[in-house]
Order: structure tokens, then sequence, then C-alpha cells
């Protein structure tokens, strides 16, 4: 049992909707709104992608087509494509791209159970439940855990992790942090930490969660060893797809410590040429594939310019409402926002649904009823969407 993070989004019960004509600017209708910071709404041409004919990924050549298609692609949103590998050559920017079956926490655990057995030190850099929740995952598999946790409205504690660091009686095989804590709408800035770490012991390995910013805004790849992501964020896939970005010596190190288990284990992922470890997920590969290829058409810098122009629009709308984002605004992710609203998020959330037919999120774990969510990620990143739910959000504040 995790004792620290990953606690669940509490649920909605079923409402009548009672809100009025919606339509996309093509002329296309559509009723709810699905403004959570993932799952996010899915396009039209990514639902009629999963309607097509089943593939047996098992036997099929054409299964095959579409998942190393899908990588690739992942690898020019990870900026770990052949183009920037050649430009970057000097700086080891190549990594492997994998995509199990399961959602996003799967590819947390998986990282942990693929490099840690006991008596493995690992440093967990955190200011949020997901930062503390892979503490938890390093117990679990035998680990020796060292957590830096910072309060969950500050930046990560890299005082402390210049002090441990420069301690010649400490060592650590595995460091990990989260580059967007999703449950308070922070963005941490990797950087400076990667900066530390390497400056201390460039072998330290480092796994990094960029579930909920891999897609919405650039994130730091080629620094790091295991950089983790899932289809039901930024990318505006339906949930049930981890994503990793996974360097030479991370295999290596995983290829040490032999995991036992097959599902939380990256290794059988490495080399899919003469099959796949298990049944894929057949609809959720076409599905992503094709929320893939709308992001790449679009081009990266227009996605990131399209989530922060979103971003701005709703904390902008926010304050004039009175609203005050939880993480210093300097900190705060271009994919979601979360509010501060003391003892009134489930309140906010239950009118908004009820009388607007708009689904936000509230906060997580303690913060439960104290942080209303906007999710400005994927499909969802468009000043027009966010002007709708503000003025839903107006309406019932």
């Amino acid at each position: 049992m995790c004792t620290r993070g990953f606690a669940s989004v509490g649920s909605v019960g079923s409402v009548t909707p009672t809100a009025g004509r919606r339509a996309y600017p093509d002329g296309r209708e559509y009723t709810r709104m699905l403004m959570t910071p993932g799952p996010t709404a899915v396009p039209d041409s990514v639902r009629e992608a999963m309607s097509r004919e089943l593939i047996n990924p098992d036997v099929d050549p054409a299964f095959k087509e579409i998942y190393d298609r899908v990588t690739a692609r992942l690898a020019t949103v990870y900026g770990v494509d052949e183009a920037t590998a050649a430009s970057e050559a000097d700086a080891g920017v190549t990594r492997d791209i994998v995509v199990p079956g399961g959602e996003g926490i799967l590819g947390l655990e998986a990282a942990i159970a693929s490099l840690v057995e006991p008596g493995t030190e690992v440093l967990c850099l955190s200011n949020g439940l997901y930062g503390d929740g892979f503490a938890d995952f390093v117990e679990q598999y035998g680990g020796e855990v060292t957590l830096l946790s910072a309060d969950y409205d500050d930046p990560l504690p890299l005082d402390d992790l210049e002090s441990i660091l420069a301690d010649d009686d400490t060592a650590f095989d595995l460091a990990t942090m989260v580059h967007c804590e999703t449950p308070t709408g922070t963005l941490n800035d990797l950087d400076p930490a990667l900066d530390l770490l390497d400056a201390a012991d460039a072998e330290i390995l480092t796994v990094v969660d960029a579930v909920s910013s891999l897609g919405g805004t650039p994130v730091p790849t080629g620094r790091i060893d295991v950089c983790l992501g899932a289809s039901q964020k930024c990318f505006s896939a339906p949930p049930g797809l981890t994503t990793a970005a996974i360097s030479e010596r991370a295999w290596a190190a995983m290829e040490e410590r032999d995991p036992r288990s097959l599902y939380t284990n990256f290794l059988p992922w490495r080399d899919t040429s003469a099959g796949f470890p298990y049944t894929h997920l057949t609809t959720e590969v076409v599905a992503l594939d094709e929320a893939l290829g709308l992001v790449v058409e679009e081009g990266l810098d227009a996605v990131y310019d399209r989530h922060r122009a979103a971003a701005v629009r709703c904390r902008e709308r926010g304050a004039e409402l009175g609203l005050e984002p939880y993480p210093d605004p300097a900190r705060c992710s271009p994919t979601v926002t979360a509010f501060h609203v003391p003892d009134r998020a489930a309140a906010l959330q239950t009118a908004l649904h009820e009388e607007h037919d708009v689904l936000v999120a509230t906060g997580l774990g303690d913060l439960a009823d104290d942080i209303l969510r906007i999710g400005h990620m994927g499909h969802n990143a468009r000043v027009e969407r966010v002007d709708e739910t503000m003025d839903a959000l107006a309406d019932v504040l």
C-alpha cells in the first residue's frame, strides 16, 4: 500500500446536463466539456480510429507497423528522433521508446521495478504527491529511500539536494523527480536538479514522471535516463498506455538487476521485433497513433504556444474572479491550473457539472477540497474552451 501519495480523485454522481448547445468552430455539436487534467477530451478523429476493425496484434503485421509509427512519433515529441539525435550527437541524445499496455502509473512502478532491488540507494526529490509516491514504490521493491521533500507549494528542495550530494558518506544509484505535479498544477524546473546530480556523480540514473507535461511543454528528455509519459494527458488519447524514453545505461542497469516481474518490467519491451510480451491493447495503440499524428501535423512549437495561451487565459480569467493559483505563478504548469479554493472545491466541481455540464477536477489527498483543477492540456488547450469553462465557473462562484 502507498503511504504517501497516489490518492484517487473523488467520483461525481450521474446528473442531467442542463447546458445549452455547444459547437466546435466547424459546426459540430458537443454537450459535455471534459476539462479535467487527464483524461482529456478525445478528438473526433481519434474516436473514429478506435471504431475501425480490430487488428490482432499477435499475428497481423499491420499492427507492428502501427506500433513502430507510434514510437517514431513519440521520439519526435520526446525530442529524441533521428534528426534531433544527429544534431545533438555529442550530448548523447539517443533514447529507445517503448509503449507498454497500462495506464501511466504502470510506467512509474515499472521504472522502479526495473531498476531497484534490495539495497539500491534511491534519492527521491519531491514537492508533491507523485514525487512522494516514487518513494513508496522504492520501498515496495526493497530499495533504500532518501526522500528530500518540500511543501507542496514550494519549489524542489535544491539546497537540500546540494547538501546531501556533497556528503562523502552518501552515494546514490538512482534519483527520481516529477516534471509536472498535476495535483497542484506545478511545473518543476528540472535543469538545476539535473545539473547538481551531474556535477556530483554522473553515474546516478534519473527517472522523471513527465506524464502531464509531455506533449504540452518541452521536457529535457536528453538529460533523463527514463522519461515517463501516458496516453490520456497532453496527447488526448484514451487512458491505457504508458510511454517511456529509455537510455542505454538505464537498459544496462535493468539487465544487471534482472527484474522478476513481467508486467512491471520494461526489459521485454526493448525489442519487439519478434512479438510483444503480451497481447497489446490494439484499440488504444491505434488511438494514440491518430492522436500523435495530430500533434506532429500541428507542429510542436504551435502545440506549445497553444498550451501557453490557454494557460494564460485561464489565470487571467481566474484573477478577474478573485481566484489565485495554488503554486507561485512562476511555477504554474501550462497544462493545468490549480486554483486555491479552501473548503470549496467539491461544491464548485458539483455545481459546474450539474448546472453547466462542465467537468473539472478537485485536488488530491489532503488538498482534495482546497484545489479546483482545470485541465487545459491536449485537445482542451484552446482559449475558447477555457473561456467557456471560466464563464461557467463565474456563474457558480
